[in-house]
């Protein structure tokens, strides 16, 4: 049975590891109990994202997969778990104790948005992006731990809905050349309009990322974004103190995604922006100062 727990621990922290260079980084920082419900957490995450995305998969396939992880999710529920990443979320939720709903929310969201998405508003975007953001910030916030009562848990918890919606935006920023070769435009209409661009244009246009319209429309959505993480940052405060470091890593680590963006010039319509990995080591020591500078 130990054979099979570090088996399992070990299969969700290689997902994250092949997926999240610095949140894999960032967990050092945690205690071992903690880590390891951290890693289960971005593994169950990660799995029905990854199906949703998948470019070899039709809608139709797709929604099939994403219902049988749904169901393969209850039947861990009701305390029989198949496979690794099952076994690993179960033993999260009991451990931190995390109401079953929040992580049945995760995946009905996901799967209630798996047709192709067009936002007309910000507002649009964000209340999608709240759909992700509350039960992953919740699932989060269970094991980094919130001391308190139950008015700080709700404003660490708006905190990291915030958090979340600024980590989605610098997402949808860094993989539109991903995204709109899967179909798949996130960008607002109302944004784009607002700076004479178009649907269409992002789907059709080869020299948009050497457009002026484009520039200028990256440029107030990386300034957005950069706005939603300094909204966020107190929430880090009210986290266990064992959390802190952890947490503020990944803000500046995915934050950083930003100053990638403007280190190739916005073209993230034919190239993928990235943290590298003294970059991604820099984010650590950068954390480890903004710890002790708060403490200070």
């Amino acid at each position: 049975m130990t054979s099979m727990i570090r088996s399992d621990a070990l299969h969700c922290e290689k997902i994250a590891r092949k997926h999240t260079r610095t949140f894999s980084l960032a967990t050092y920082f945690l205690p071992t109990r903690k880590r390891r419900g951290a890693f289960a957490i971005h593994a169950f995450c990660r799995v029905p994202d990854s199906i949703a995305k998948c470019p070899a998969c039709d809608g139709r396939d797709a929604l099939r997969r994403l219902r049988g992880y749904r169901r393969e999710l209850s039947e861990a529920l009701e305390g029989r778990p198949s496979g690794p990443v099952f076994r690993e979320i179960r033993w999260a939720i009991k451990e931190f104790d995390i109401p079953h709903e929040i992580p049945v929310a995760l995946v009905d969201g996901i799967i209630q948005n798996i047709q192709p998405p067009q936002f007309n508003t910000w507002d649009d975007l964000v209340s999608h992006c709240d759909e992700t953001a509350h039960p992953v910030g919740a699932m989060y916030g269970a094991v980094f731990g919130i001391p308190g009562g139950t008015r700080q848990r709700e404003i660490a918890l708006s905190h990291a809905r915030t958090l979340g919606v600024a980590m989605q935006l610098t997402g949808i920023l860094r993989d539109v050349g991903e995204d709109t070769r899967l179909g798949r435009c996130y960008l607002p209409v109302e944004e784009l309009a607002r700076f004479s661009l178009s649907t269409d244009e992002l789907f059709e246009n080869p020299e948009l990322a050497r457009d002026p319209r484009w520039h200028r429309l990256m440029t107030f959505e990386i300034a957005r974004a950069r706005s939603l993480y300094e909204q966020a940052i107190p929430g880090i405060a009210m986290l266990s103190n064992d959390s802190q470091l952890c947490a503020a890593a990944c803000v500046i680590g995915y934050a950083a995604i930003l100053d990638a963006l403007e280190h190739i010039r916005y073209d993230s319509v034919s190239t993928r922006a990235s943290v590298g990995t003294l970059a991604g080591l820099g984010v650590l020591w950068d954390a480890w100062r903004f710890k002790h500078r708060k403490a200070g």
